[in-house]
């Protein structure tokens, strides 16, 4: 039985900064593969992770990152066991050998940059548009996902990332600026603009995501 669910949550204030993210349920995206000598994919460090730069096959895509080699954890270019990935990897007689890489995770820095990326591609969608005073981007869909945005009246955006088969998700939406209005605007010690650190709003945010995905999962 697949579970249709909501993968993350971006909130960005009217200036289009980051000021709320949620990682609910993102799938993790791992490929193990036998390969033989001369290896297939090329494969560099950058920011200290094992990357495919070349080759993509069998799930494997260019930005993976290796994180283990024959059953061996590695971090970094170094194996658990010390030895070094990339001398590993030259050396014929340690083939075949078994690779598995796995979507790298994006850190903190990367989500802002990309919530700020977001801000510009919304605003040239509304002008691009030949109706006047366009909604700008609402849904964009994906094979493996769908990402769908609310603005509201002030300029703050909110953006869930979701199964593609996901339900109600505009429902959902309004529900979300419910509760940004109540448990984050109403809040005293809460400012404009401002990073979102309200333990009520995570709270009611979460049950609002129990309760989506339940009820999807009773409509299958």
């Amino acid at each position: 039985q697949v579970i249709m669910t909501v993968y993350s949550i971006y909130i960005l204030s009217k200036s289009g900064g980051l000021i709320y993210q949620l990682d609910n349920n993102a799938p993790l995206i791992e490929h193990e593969k036998t390969f033989s000598y001369p290896l297939e994919l090329k494969l560099e460090l950058i920011n200290r992770n094992i990357t495919v730069v070349f080759g993509q096959r069998d799930g494997i895509k260019v930005g993976h990152v290796l994180t283990n080699l024959n059953g061996i954890s590695v971090t970094g270019a170094q194996m658990e066991d010390g030895r070094n990935v990339f001398e590993v990897l030259k050396d014929t007689n340690n083939y075949p050998i078994s690779l598995k890489f796995s979507r790298l995770k994006l850190s903190t820095n990367e989500k802002i940059f990309q919530a700020s990326m977001f801000y510009p591609l919304y605003a040239l969608a509304c002008q691009l548009s030949p109706e006047p005073k366009s909604s700008g981007i609402q849904v964009v869909e994906m094979d493996n996902f769908r990402l769908q945005c609310l603005q509201t009246l002030t300029g703050v955006k909110f953006i869930v990332i979701c199964d593609p088969k996901q339900n109600s998700v505009d429902s959902f939406l309004k529900k979300l600026y419910e509760i940004y209005a109540d448990f984050a605007l109403k809040n005293p010690f809460y400012s404009l603009e401002m990073p979102i650190r309200c333990d009520l709003f995570n709270e009611n945010l979460k049950v609002a995501i129990e309760q989506l995905e339940k009820s999807t999962l009773n409509s299958v």
